[in-house]
This record gives structure tokens, sequence and C-alpha cells, in this order.
């Protein structure tokens, strides 16, 4: 069975989900995923053993007689050429830091022999929806992923970009200038969280509270984070021209109240590109992390993973 077969890991904040992938349909093999809830603040050994239990069960369903591949959606930071753990700072799974994932996960692994590679999560979501979702039939898509970050990738024909001349140093929009920032600070469930607060005095816990509050303030907010998007992405819009903006992420559950002013100002500024919601999501990094054992593929994008 395991032959064009690899394992596709999403690693999230709060959890592992692993899931055996056909490489030569990218589809999902019925039954293989598994999901196993992670504190991201617990000990080095605890992480790897949690990450181990979603692997293990997904790697019981393949043949030990042969090599597994495991591809990784992987946060940053992290040295994605050497699956070197660069987390610090981030507020998450900061006791991997400068841990090797090749090294000390296959300690807890049921295989005899391992591969791993890995890939930007965002990257990965990008590559998936890119091969799978509605975005498969555009040639040029910037696929965002709003949630705990700002994630996005710019695809080509199903191929990151990453040093071309048209995208942004790294092929990354997180940690681009903006206001008294970067991106990351702006289109992220903590900014939501952060101006609702500031209007209202009301704490909430996440961008669904504010959805569902659906008043003049959780409006208020929704405007600005529409308004503020478009006047940060149009500089890389004119300069991409993509086809399509692919969404993805939990603030993107929200696109109802954002997404038309987003729409507005970036028509405003004369560029014209379609906007799509995933609904793949954690499917599509799933699938996207799988494709680095495409061998066409990975000859691709091998020379291109960023180091952070």
């Amino acid at each position: 069975m395991n032959k064009n077969i690899a394992i596709g890991v999403d690693i999230g904040g709060s959890h592992i989900t692993s899931a055996a992938v056909d490489i030569n349909t990218l589809e999902i093999i019925s039954g293989t995923t598994h999901s196993v809830k992670v504190n991201n603040k617990a000990a080095k050994e605890d992480i790897l053993e949690n990450w181990s239990q979603a692997l293990n069960k997904t790697i019981g369903h393949l043949s030990k007689a042969t090599d597994i591949n495991i591809g990784f959606a992987m946060p940053g930071p992290f040295h994605y050429k050497t699956g070197l753990a660069m987390f610090e700072g981030n507020d998450k799974y900061e006791n991997l830091y400068n841990v090797s994932i090749p090294d000390e996960l296959a300690k807890y692994l049921n295989a005899n022999s391992v591969n791993m590679r890995f890939i930007n999560d965002a990257t990965a979501f990008g590559v998936g929806v890119s091969a799978m979702g509605k975005a498969k039939n555009y040639s040029k898509t910037i696929a965002v992923t709003l949630g705990t970050g700002f994630g996005s990738a710019f695809i080509k024909n199903g191929v990151p970009q990453v040093n071309a001349d048209d995208v942004p140093e790294g092929g990354c929009l997180w940690d681009e200038p903006y206001k008294e920032g970067i991106g990351d600070d702006y289109f992220s469930t903590r900014w939501c969280i952060k101006r609702y607060y500031e209007i209202t005095s009301k704490q909430v816990h996440g961008v669904k509270e504010i959805a569902e509050a659906n008043d003049e303030y959780s409006r208020q907010v929704f405007t600005e984070f529409g308004e503020n998007m478009a006047e940060f992405m149009i500089p890389f819009l004119q300069k991409y021209q993509p086809d399509l903006i692919i969404l993805g992420g939990n603030v993107s559950l929200a696109h109802d109240f954002f997404l038309p002013i987003l729409k507005q100002k970036i028509e405003e500024a004369g560029l014209k590109t379609g906007f799509e919601i995933s609904k793949l999501m954690e499917d599509a990094a799933i699938i996207g992390s799988a494709k680095l054992f495409d061998a066409h593929f990975w000859e691709h994008v091998k020379h291109d993973l960023p180091n952070l």
C-alpha cells in the first residue's frame, strides 16, 4: 500500500492531524486521519509523544516493510531544509527550540525507517488548495490564512513562489511592515480581539464571539479589518497580479463581515482578482505537505525552502 503514499501532517497551535495521502491522486485515504490535542507549552518529550500518537495511528494503516514518508505543514520560525525547530518568542512550542524534529521525533514512531520533509503551514495550505480546491483552475494564486497568525503563499501553476521578482522576499507577507508594526499584528485573531476591546471594553476569546455579537461595534472591527487588509495588500497585488485570492483559517469564517469592503477597496484600486473561501481548511495543509513526496514537485521546491 505504501507505493506513492505519503503521510501529510498539519501542526496546529493546539493539535496535530495526520493522514495518509495517495500522491498520484492527491486524495486523503479514508480512515487514516487522526487528530490529537497538544499543549504547546508542555515539555519537549510530552509534545513529541502527543505528535507521535496521531502519527502512529496513521502509520498503522501502512506497511512497515518499507520507508514511511512524512511531510509536515509546520509553523515558523523553523529551518525547513533541515527540520530544526526555532520556535522562540512566538508563544508556542518554545520547548522545542533548537530541537531536530527528524532526529528526535523518529524515536517515538512505530516505523523502521522514516523520511521527513517540511514546509511552512501557510505554504502547505496554498499548495493544497491549488492542487485540489477551486484554485486549481487558476494560474496565479495568493493563498491567505487568517487565524492565530497571518499566513500567505504566492502560488504559480501549483508551485510556491519564494524567490521570484514579483513576490516579497521569502514569498511571505506576515513580516512585511504595516502601520506601527507588521502584517501579522493586524491580520490575526489577536488584532480583532484587541480592537474589539478598545471599542467596547469587552474581553472576548475569539473572532466567532465578535461575529455573533453582530452589532455596530463588531461591524466597525470587521470594516477596519477589511480596509486595512486592502491597504496592506494592494501594492503586492499590483506587482503579482493574481487571478485569485483564496482565504482560509478561522477568521475567514467571518468573511461575510469583512470581505465586501476588502473587495470594494481592491476594485477601487483598479485591480481585478477573484476571491474564494476555502472549504478544505485542514485537509489542504495535509495534502500540501504530503505533496513534498511528489518527485516532480519536490524538484521545484527543494532549493527554495526558507531557513526560517
